[in-house]
């Protein structure tokens, strides 16, 4: 079988459309659709077929690519596109949908007679556009010839957590991974709000942890976004980050762990949202911490 297929993407925004063209670049055909078409247009310049519904999308696709805000927005567009869906077809599900709607998807799949992946990614829009993404991935051995070269075209690497994508393997450890993301984005913003509160110098507090166990280059990363004003267009938007966290939160919650920053950090996310940041970057929940806008 030629490793040059028919990928149908459902869902363009900021991961999808990167992904979208990953693909093109591979030499794939790729037939995209979104909910809001003129997100989904600009592909064309690069080669991709723009539909109008989600069956016209999926129709003779050998792989469907979802990339969808959560779980309920990826079963209404796979809803959507049952009429044109093949049996046999390969569902590559990359939304980060929470160990529930996973099972909700593999039962829609199971109904239909798609080999179903549960494959989300870890990286933001830089290593999408790139084709750098980690692939984390779950799901049946005799698909993975059609599957692994969509993989290898959005990722440099994918790590295979099983062979039942219905068991949410890869989602278990995309949310543990998530977990430690969120986290640190908070420890960011709340370290440069206390500096700010303070009048400490942000390079003095650089300095100090230099070189040691405590600097990490994606504190650098994030905070270099904050105190140059760098957060649109986001890596990874608030609104995102704020629904992740509370998938984090529910993941606990089923398995008897109580997780405190992890929601903590959806409130912060979420009023950030409320005053105005949910398209920005998530280091944009730094302004949770202010009663008014630092900005201004």
């Amino acid at each position: 079988m030629t490793d040059k297929l028919t990928v149908s993407v459902l869902g363009t925004g900021i991961m999808g459309a990167a992904m979208a063209r990953s693909l093109l670049r591979a030499g794939h055909t790729v037939r995209a659709w979104n909910r809001t078409r003129a997100k989904a247009e600009p592909l064309a310049a690069d080669g991709a077929r723009i539909a109008g519904t989600p069956a016209e999308a999926v129709e003779s696709a050998d792989v469907v690519l979802t990339m969808l805000y959560d779980g309920p927005a990826t079963l209404e567009t796979m809803r959507q596109a049952a009429p044109a869906l093949r049996d046999g077809t390969v569902w590559a599900q990359s939304t980060t949908a929470g160990i529930e709607g996973v099972a909700e998807l593999a039962g829609f799949a199971r109904e239909h007679g798609l080999l179903f992946y549960d494959a989300p990614v870890l990286g933001t829009r830089q290593p999408a556009e790139t084709g750098q993404l980690t692939v984390l991935a779950a799901g049946p051995a005799e698909g993975r010839d059609r599957v692994t070269p969509v993989f290898d075209a959005v990722g440099a690497r994918t790590v295979w957590a099983g062979e039942d994508g219905a068991t949410a393997a890869a989602t278990r450890l995309k949310l543990v991974a998530n977990s430690w993301v969120l986290a640190a984005t908070t420890a960011a913003g709340e370290a440069l709000a206390l500096a700010k509160a303070l009048d400490v110098a942000p390079d003095g507090f650089f300095d100090l942890i230099a070189g040691g166990p405590l600097d990490m280059g994606y504190l650098h990363a994030k905070a270099g976004m904050i105190l140059d004003g760098r957060l649109s267009p986001a890596q990874f938007a608030v609104t995102t980050a704020a629904k992740d966290a509370r998938l984090i939160v529910r993941a606990g919650e089923q398995h008897g762990v109580r997780l405190d920053v992890a929601a903590a950090s959806a409130e912060r996310f979420e009023r950030a949202d409320a005053r105005g940041h949910g398209d920005e970057d998530m280091a944009a929940a730094y302004y949770a911490s202010f009663d008014d806008d630092p900005t201004t």
